[in-house]
This record gives structure tokens, sequence and C-alpha cells, in this order.
């Protein structure tokens, strides 16, 4: 098999939760994949989201499904419909975080139990409750992976909250690792360096922290969004066929640095 068709995602059925508008890495995975011949579905948020995802995935003709894992159901919902309409997954792309507001800017020993369970169950545990749901469709294998960022390994100035909540999804990628590498299913954390999605806007200072990752990175820049897709897409190849339970940095270098 020669490296093009190990590299591409031609034929590959995907399903990538957690657009939200064109600068979200789930939109830059989607059009990368699309662009590669996958068959994909995917998700964003709410009806309120689907005014800025619709326009995105329409030209494509690709699906789009509201889904809220906070919502008793809406997972297994969405991944009923996207069987459905696929007939089976070969690669899964979860790419949703948040932290309710007064607990990601305020410090970590003040934030709530309720916050940090909330911020725990979106962020962290859907990626095992999806996997859960998708690993019985993934018959030939495959690829799960989930968004991460450096402040899960170091202490990043005003990420708060979100570090140990994606250093608990770090682990829980080794973790779902060892359960299904039995199942061929392959499955990493993706770490980029910041850029300005929407989540990422909720994070105080995040301004200074841009300006700083590029004094910090080696390739004295910001990563781009097709860079983190170009990433993911290796990861859902069978090029990256032999491996699995790691976080991988794509961060102009960002990560190498003390």
């Amino acid at each position: 098999m020669t490296n093009s068709v190990l590299n591409s995602l031609s034929g590959k059925k995907g399903l990538i939760l957690g657009l939200a508008n064109e600068h979200s890495i789930a939109w830059g995975c989607t059009r990368l994949a699309h662009a590669q011949g996958a068959q994909l579905f995917t998700t964003c948020l709410n009806d309120k989201a689907l005014r800025f995802v619709e326009p995105l995935t329409q030209p494509l003709g690709v699906p789009v499904l509201p889904c809220n894992v906070e919502e008793a159901g809406s997972l297994a919902q969405v991944v009923a419909q996207a069987v459905a309409q696929l007939g089976s997954l070969d690669f899964v792309i979860h790419s949703i975080a948040w932290a309710p507001l007064e607990d990601l800017h305020g410090q970590v020993i003040d934030s709530s139990s309720v916050g940090f369970a909330r911020a725990m169950e979106v962020s962290c545990h859907s990626f095992a409750t999806l996997a859960k749901l998708c690993a019985p469709h993934m018959t030939r294998g495959g690829s799960m992976l989930t968004m991460s960022y450096l402040g899960a390994d170091e202490a990043v100035p005003h990420y708060g909250l979100m570090g140990p909540v994606k250093a608990a999804l770090e682990s829980l990628v080794r973790y779902m690792a060892v359960e299904l590498g039995p199942h061929q299913i392959r499955v990493h954390a993706v770490s980029p360096g910041p850029i300005l999605t929407r989540a990422a806007s909720g994070i105080e200072g995040f301004d200074d922290l841009m300006l700083n990752a590029v004094r910090k990175a080696p390739l004295g820049r910001l990563v781009r969004l097709d860079e983190i897709a170009q990433l993911c897409a290796f990861l859902c190849s069978d090029a990256a066929s032999g491996m699995t339970g790691q976080t991988l940095y794509v961060d102009a270098g960002c990560h190498a640095v003390a």
C-alpha cells in the first residue's frame, strides 16, 4: 500500500463532535477529512449553534445534529443516527470542552464541586461515554481522538480549572487505549497550541497566553487550524496504525521549552 493511500481517509466513516464556527478545531477536522474522501456525521451544541455551522457543512453534504452531552440520551441519539446514516464508524473526534465561567475564572481551590463536576462531565467523561457507544460499531478497529492542552501538564496562568480536567482526560486516554486495544481501536489526545476558538475565548487573559506562546515557540508563531487538522487526519488514517495511548502536541514546539 502506498504512502498516499495510507495517509488518506478515503472510504472511512467518521463522527466529529464539537463544531461551533469556522474557527473551531472540529470544523478544521471536518473540512480536511471530507477533502480526503471520508464520509462524515457531525454535531454542534444546540440549535443556536446550527445557524453558524450549517452554512459550513451544507455545501459539503455533511449532516450536523445538535448534541448537548449534559442532556440524558443526547450522545446515544447522535451515535445511533450517525450509524444509521453511515452504517459503521472508523474514527471519532471529540472536540468539546466547557466549564462554568465563575469556576473557570477563579482559583482552582475556590471552584465549586458542582462546577468542577460539570466541567469534568462535559470535557472528560463524555469521551468515555462516547467510546462506549461507538466501539461496538467500529468492528474493523479505528481511531478515537480528543483535544487536550499543555495546561494538563503544566500550570498555565488563567487556565485554572481546565488544567486538572484536561489532565484527567489525558489519563483517560491511556486507560481507554489499554481497554480498546484488543479491538484494534486506537485512542489519542491531540494537544494544540492556543488558537482563538469559541471555547478558548472564555479563558481570561487569552490574548496574553497567545503572545507568550509565540515568544516561547521554537517556530516563533501560533499553530494553524489546518495543522491541527492534519495531525488528526494522520491519526485517523491507516498510516498511524501502530500508535495508541499518546498525547501528541501540535503547538509550534511550545511544549518542548521550559
